[in-house]
Order: structure tokens, then C-alpha cells, then sequence
């Protein structure tokens, strides 16, 4: 079968390897549709590990069935889950399945920028969902990341009628303010230094800033004398870091969604976090919980997510949508489609 091997961002090869093989408790789903997510391009988490398959958003048929599955049959349209956890373990036992070890040991094989793969029995008893019937594929690739979205804002406690600020416009940014104003929130401000990118959230309703502007200043003024109460960090650059620390009001709290790289270091400014009662919460992956609401969000229609889809390519044309994504110009959702 044919795959999108990644060696780097800027060279993404099409290959072709084995289609793997079930055992008797798996499943082979086709990938009918599969996003490229913004961790898939953040090289220094991706590129000692490389080369491999990425792709971890992906919907798809239940191709092949392993004769001991009894609850899935060729032809269901899935929505699979990479990581799964153990549901039995400290951590999952006190709600944070997201840092359980058997999550964050297992995954799909080989991953979702290729034709099939190849689900172990852990993955097919608690990482697969059936997609509702009116759900398309592209909607399906929007389950992994809503669901992350939904599990910061849970982190955060979001509330009725509280000022937002989102940090960073990407497709998680856009996803935080859709899922923000869905849940009630009172003013949502986002902030880029891609004026496409501030576009799209305006589209979506925030009041946008421009993040080279001083925004504590423009929050003040447009949040009736006060900072924030909710500040959700969707990018890892340290200027963003600096600017969410300063953006938060008293009471506040501040969701760490995205990470600089592992050697990065942060100075907190302590005392005035301890003065003001500022809380920071941080946010990874999301539990099969996550997974089910997010599904719900899309399939009420409470979160729209086919006009955040800018780009669609086959399989042969990922290293393309790679760099759109890398790059970080006139782009948002980039689908591949590997049945094409």
C-alpha cells in the first residue's frame, strides 16, 4: 500500500510498504480522510523519531474485520482514536487518562497518511467510534482536535458570560474561540501575527488584536477596564507565553494548550500569580470522554467545522500540504485523502 513517509517538513516521500496484516481481535480500517495536524509540523517533537507514518485525525471503513471483533463490520464509517488509555490505572481512576502510560504507549499502525491501518485489539475495545450518519469523513478528521479543544476548556472551567483571550489563531485557536462562544463565553479576543489568520477568527467571532500590538492596553479598553479572565496559550513561542502572563486578570486563569520545545524554560512571575490568584492549568490529548462530546458538538451542529477546510489533497501530495501547514501562510485545515 502507499504512504506518506516524513523525514522532515519539507520532505514528506511517497513509499509504499506492506498493508499490515489483523490478528484475530483487530481491525484494518481504510483511511478515507486524514488531517495534518500542527504537532505533525513542530520538527523538534517529530524529527528524532523520524522516518514514519504521521497522522493521528483520521476517519475512515472498516475494511477487514478479525474473527474474534464482534462489534464492528466491514463497511462502518469509524472515527479512530491513536492513544487510548488503561481505564484502570491512578491517573485514569482520578480523570487524567491523558497522562496514563498506556496511552501514551500506544497508537495505530502504521498511522493515517496512508491507504489502511491497522487498529491492536486496545484500540478497537476503546478507540473506536462510529461516526453519526449524517457525519462526513472531513467532519470526522475535526473529532481528535475538538476533542483536545473541549478537554483545555474543561481544565480552564470556562463559564457563562467570562472574557476570553485565545493566543495564536491556528486551527486550535479557531477551534478554542467556536468552542468558547458555543459555550457561553462573553467576549473572545484572539490574537496572531498572520493577518490571514486573524481574519478567519474574526469570521468566527472573536474581536481580533494583532499580537505585536500592546494587548494588555487593548484588552482594557475593550473589555471594560480589565484584563481577561481566561487566557488559552495556543502556541509555544515564548513572546506568546510572555503576553498570555500579562493578559489575565485577577482571579484568572491561564490554559497552557500549546508547548515550547522540552528544553524551553519559563520565568513565572510568582508573586504577582500568588497576589492576583491566578491559576494556570495546562492540557494534553483528550480521553474517550472528550472524544464522545466533541463528537456530539459536531454532529449538533453546535461547532461548525467544514468552513475551517482551505485544503484537500491525495496521498502523493502530502509533503505539499506539509509545507502549507509548516509554513503557516494562507492555510488552515489541510485534509488528505488517501484513497486518491
Amino acid at each position: 500500500m502507499r504512504v506518506a513517509v516524513y523525514y522532515h517538513n519539507n520532505d514528506v516521500r511517497l513509499e509504499e510498504m506492506p498493508r499490515p496484516v489483523i490478528g484475530p481481535d483487530e481491525l484494518l480500517v481504510r483511511v478515507d480522510a486524514s488531517g495534518i495536524c500542527g504537532s505533525d509540523v513542530m520538527e523538534w517533537y517529530r524529527i528524532m523519531r523520524a522516518p514514519l507514518v504521521l497522522g493521528h485525525e483520521i476517519a475512515g471503513t472498516v475494511a477487514e474485520v478479525g474473527k474474534d471483533v464482534t462489534s464492528y463490520k466491514v463497511g462502518d464509517r469509524v472515527f479512530v482514536s491513536h492513544h487510548v488509555p488503561c481505564n484502570e490505572c491512578h491517573y485514569c481512576m482520578n480523570g487524567h487518562h491523558t497522562v496514563c502510560d498506556t496511552l501514551r504507549t500506544t497508537n495505530f499502525d502504521p498511522g493515517g497518511f496512508a491507504e489502511y491501518v491497522r487498529l491492536p485489539a486496545i484500540n478497537v475495545d476503546r478507540g473506536v467510534f462510529l461516526l453519526p450518519e449524517k457525519m462526513s469523513f472531513d467532519e470526522g478528521v475535526f473529532i481528535e482536535p475538538l476533542a483536545c479543544v473541549y478537554r483545555g476548556q474543561r481544565q480552564a472551567g470556562i463559564g457563562q458570560g467570562q472574557s476570553v483571550l485565545v493566543i495564536g489563531s491556528g486551527i486550535t485557536g479557531l477551534l478554542h474561540i467556536k468552542l468558547a462562544i458555543a459555550s457561553g463565553a462573553g467576549r473572545v479576543f484572539a490574537t496572531d501575527i498572520n493577518h490571514y489568520r486573524l481574519d478567519m477568527a474574526k469570521t468566527f467571532g472573536a474581536q481580533v488584536i494583532d499580537a505585536q500590538d500592546n494587548v494588555p492596553e487593548r484588552l482594557m479598553e475593550r473589555n471594560d477596564g480589565r484584563l481577561v479572565d481566561v487566557v488559552i496559550i495556543c502556541t509555544g513561542a515564548m513572546p506568546a507565553i510572555t503576553q498570555g502572563l500579562g493578559s489575565v486578570d485577577r482571579g484568572g486563569t491561564i490554559l497552557f494548550f500549546a508547548s515550547p520545545e522540552a528544553e524551553v524554560t519559563v520565568p513565572l512571575p510568582v508573586f504577582d500569580l500568588w497576589k492576583n490568584e491566578v491559576t494556570i492549568v495546562n492540557s494534553y490529548g483528550a480521553s474517550p470522554f472528550d472524544i464522545t462530546a466533541a463528537m456530539e458538538l459536531i454532529r449538533s451542529g453546535r461547532i461548525e467545522v467544514i468552513d475551517m477546510i482551505t485544503h484537500k489533497f491525495g496521498l502523493a501530495e502530502t509533503g505539499k500540504g506539509f509545507k502549507l501547514v509548516a509554513g503557516a501562510a494562507e492555510s488552515m485545515k489541510v485534509i488528505i485523502e488517501p484513497q486518491r
